[in-house]
C-alpha cells in the first residue's frame, strides 16, 4: 500500500486523479459484473448495500473533506475559519439539489410513479442508471478534489487520505454496481445490457475526478471551498437518495448495520492511510 501511495504521489496529480477514479469505476463494473452470476438479489442485501454506501459517504465527507477544510481555514482564514467550510458545504447541497430537479431519474426502491426531475418519457431503466449517475458525481469530485489538494502539500490533506478515500468509494462501489444492475435485470433487461448499464452509472467519476484535480491546480484559493462542496453534495446524496432507498422494506435494521458498517470501514482507511503523505 505505501508503494502504490509513493507512485501516486510523485505522479501527476490530475493523473493520480485519473487511476484513482477509473479505480472506482472498474469496481462499480465487477459488481455489475456479479449479474452474470445471480438471478437475483435478496432484498435485505440490497438494503444493506445501500446502507454501506451511505456510511462511507458520510465518513469520507467529515473525515476527508470536512475536517481538513476547517483545518486549512485556520490558518487562511483565522477570524472565522469555519466560513470557507460553511459556504462550500452549502453550495455543494444547493448544486445537487439543483441537479436532482433537473435531470429526471428514478431511485431503486421506488416505483415508475415516483420518478423525479423534469417530466420525460424516458424508459425506466434510463431513469434508474441516472439516478446512480447522479449520485456518483460528488464522489468522483471527491477524490480529484483531494488529489489535486494533497499535490499543493497542504497540512492534513494528504496522498495518503486521498488513497484512502479512493479506496472507501471503491468499496462501496461494488455492491453498489450489482445493486444497480440487478433491479434492471428484474426489469426485464438481459443479463449484459444490465451489466453495460449498471457500470455506466460510474463512467462520470473519472470525468469529475479530472476536473476536481484541475480545479484545485489551477484556483489554489478554492480548495477548502472544493472539498467542502463534495462533501456537501454527498451528504444531500445520503439524505435525499440513499437512506430513503433503505427505509422502504421491513430490513431497516439491516440498512442500519450496513452504514454503521460502511462508516467503520471509511473511517478506519482514512485515519489509517491519512499519514501517509510521499511527493507533495
Amino acid at each position: 500500500m505505501k508503494d502504490i501511495v509513493a507512485y501516486l504521489g510523485e505522479i501527476d496529480p490530475v493523473l493520480a486523479a485519473l487511476y484513482a477514479t477509473l479505480f472506482t469505476w472498474l469496481m462499480t463494473a465487477a459488481g455489475a459484473g456479479l449479474v452474470f452470476l445471480f438471478r437475483t438479489l435478496h432484498r435485505g442485501l440490497l438494503d444493506a448495500m445501500l446502507g454501506f454506501t451511505g456510511g462511507v459517504m458520510v465518513a469520507a465527507s467529515f473525515w476527508s473533506l470536512l475536517s481538513p477544510a476547517i483545518e486549512m481555514s485556520e490558518k487562511s482564514y483565522p477570524s472565522m475559519p469555519w466560513m470557507p467550510a460553511a459556504v462550500g458545504f452549502l453550495l455543494g447541497a444547493i448544486f445537487l439539489f439543483g441537479m436532482d430537479k433537473l435531470m429526471p431519474h428514478l431511485h431503486i426502491n421506488f416505483g415508475e410513479e415516483e420518478k423525479e426531475g423534469m417530466n420525460t418519457q424516458w424508459h425506466k431503466t434510463t431513469l434508474l442508471v441516472l439516478a446512480i449517475t447522479l449520485h456518483n458525481i460528488p464522489e468522483g469530485l471527491a477524490v480529484g478534489v483531494l488529489f489535486g489538494g494533497a499535490s499543493m502539500g497542504y497540512e492534513g490533506v494528504t496522498i495518503g487520505a486521498a488513497v484512502g478515500l479512493a479506496i472507501g468509494i471503491g468499496i462501496q462501489n461494488f455492491p453498489e454496481g450489482f445493486a444497480v444492475a440487478m433491479p434492471l435485470r428484474r426489469h426485464g433487461v438481459s443479463r449484459r445490457k444490465s451489466f453495460w448499464y449498471g457500470q455506466l452509472s460510474a463512467i462520470v467519476e473519472p470525468m469529475a475526478g479530472v476536473l476536481g484535480a484541475i480545479a484545485v491546480l489551477y484556483m489554489e484559493p478554492i480548495l477548502p471551498f472544493a472539498l467542502a462542496f463534495a462533501a456537501g453534495a454527498m451528504i444531500y446524496v445520503v439524505v435525499e437518495e440513499v437512506i430513503p432507498e433503505t427505509q422502504r422494506d421491513k430490513f431497516t435494521d439491516i440498512a442500519v448495520l450496513g452504514f454503521i458498517g460502511g462508516f467503520l470501514v471509511m473511517m478506519i482507511l482514512d485515519v489509517a492511510l491519512g499519514t501517509l503523505n510521499f511527493g507533495g
